[in-house]
């Protein structure tokens, strides 16, 4: 298929959002390092952080090959303005019951999107989206055990989730934030838009939310945490940055 300009630049969008999603929220995964509340969770969360980075290489890679910088240049030279991650991803890690909860609802959206990018008609993309989805479902997996686990506890640990869901949902809705190409994202077939995979996801969740005896705030109800997508930061990201990019900035030689 023979890509004009405004194609290229609406891929470029696409993947920019993608892997700065995984690079960020891969980095608030590692923060959990020593620090879970059981050792399982410290090797999981681990584990997860490792994913996100190898799976934002790979993003940050396609965009190489369509003439952007290297992996290492875009991952560790740009400043906070010039990230395209939700604000999700950029939040603090806060208590395990936050950190849980932002971990259900992106994975739960990431592997819908990736799904669907497995039909894409960007070949590269698509490849790659089948590759990772399989490792993404068992985020998914790990996400929903621990929700239902803890929703079934004791009345505490019901009571922060149901908390966690509720406080983080609006934050949650700016994964789906659209940017100035989604129209042609969906003409050529790259992707099938932010609102398809929005109602997607949230019948998803609200199906498995409820069955555990929890409930989910209307989709309606909650005014999204939007900006993120522009470029438009809460004051968490720099400093996160700064503390990310420390090694390369001593030794850029250094590999991921």
């Amino acid at each position: 298929m023979n890509f004009e300009q405004k194609h290229i630049d609406a891929l470029k969008e696409l993947l920019y959002k993608m892997a700065d999603d995984q690079l960020i929220i891969g980095h608030r995964n590692s923060e959990w390092t020593g620090l879970g509340p059981v050792l399982e969770e410290d090797i999981a969360f681990s584990s997860m952080a490792q994913d996100k980075i190898g799976q934002a290489y790979q993003l940050y890679s396609i965009l190489n090959e369509l003439g952007e910088s290297d992996p290492d240049t875009v991952a560790f030279t740009r400043n906070a303005e010039q990230f395209h991650c939700c604000e999700l991803v950029t939040l603090p890690i806060g208590g395990f019951d936050f950190s849980l909860v932002r971990h259900f609802y992106f994975d739960n959206a990431e592997l819908l999107r990736f799904e669907s990018l497995a039909q894409s008609t960007f070949d590269p993309l698509a490849m790659l989206a089948k590759k990772y989805k399989g490792e993404i479902k068992y985020h998914v997996m790990h996400a929903n055990t621990w929700i239902k686990q803890l929703a079934n506890g004791n009345e505490e640990s019901k009571a922060k989730m149901q908390n966690a869901i509720n406080n983080t949902f609006a934050d949650a809705l700016g994964i789906f934030e659209k940017g100035p190409y989604e129209d042609v994202l969906i003409e050529i077939g790259f992707f099938m838009g932010e609102d398809a995979l929005k109602k997607q996801w949230y019948d998803k969740i609200k199906t498995f939310v409820e069955s555990v005896g929890l409930s989910i705030p209307a989709l309606d109800s909650a005014t999204p945490n939007l900006g993120g997508r522009a470029g438009k930061h809460s004051a968490y990201l720099q400093p996160m940055l700064t503390e990310m990019t420390e090694v390369y900035a001593i030794d850029p030689s250094a590999d991921w």
